[in-house]
């Protein structure tokens, strides 16, 4: 698949996320796709292998914080890797805000993700209002 193709397949990745769409995420990844979270017990975080895997992290994303959005994204992609940088921001159970930077490392197989390796920036949560 094109560099072209890859960019559009990243750009349809996002708009799902925001949409908390969870089959349109699911038809951007292969069937061996694996998932590495932000956070987890491991030094590369968690580690998610399979779509049945992948499917339940990416949904637990939404169950946690029901506003998640990914905004501002930019995609870029060389040859069978891509990169896509976006804003998170959600509220936690809590009422607490959360916005920071992160970027996704993505790995192509046959005109999928087969590998997304996310990193967000540590920073703690915004105060609920008042």
């Amino acid at each position: 698949m094109s560099e072209e193709n890859l960019v559009r397949l990243l750009e349809k990745f996002g708009e799902a996320w925001n949409r908390h769409d969870i089959e349109g995420l699911m038809s951007c990844m292969h069937e061996q796709c694996v998932f590495e979270a932000v956070a987890g017990p491991e030094v590369y975080g968690a580690r998610h292998e399979g779509t049945a895997a992948v499917r339940k992290a990416f949904e637990s994303a939404w169950l946690s914080i029901p506003d998640a959005q990914w905004r501002n994204p930019r995609v870029w992609v060389r040859g069978d890797q891509g990169v896509m940088e976006s804003t998170f921001t959600g509220t936690a159970a809590d009422g607490a805000r959360i916005e920071a930077n992160m970027v996704d490392l993505l790995v192509f197989r046959d005109g999928k993700i087969l590998r997304k390796n996310a990193f967000r920036k540590q920073r703690p949560p915004i105060a609920a209002r008042a």
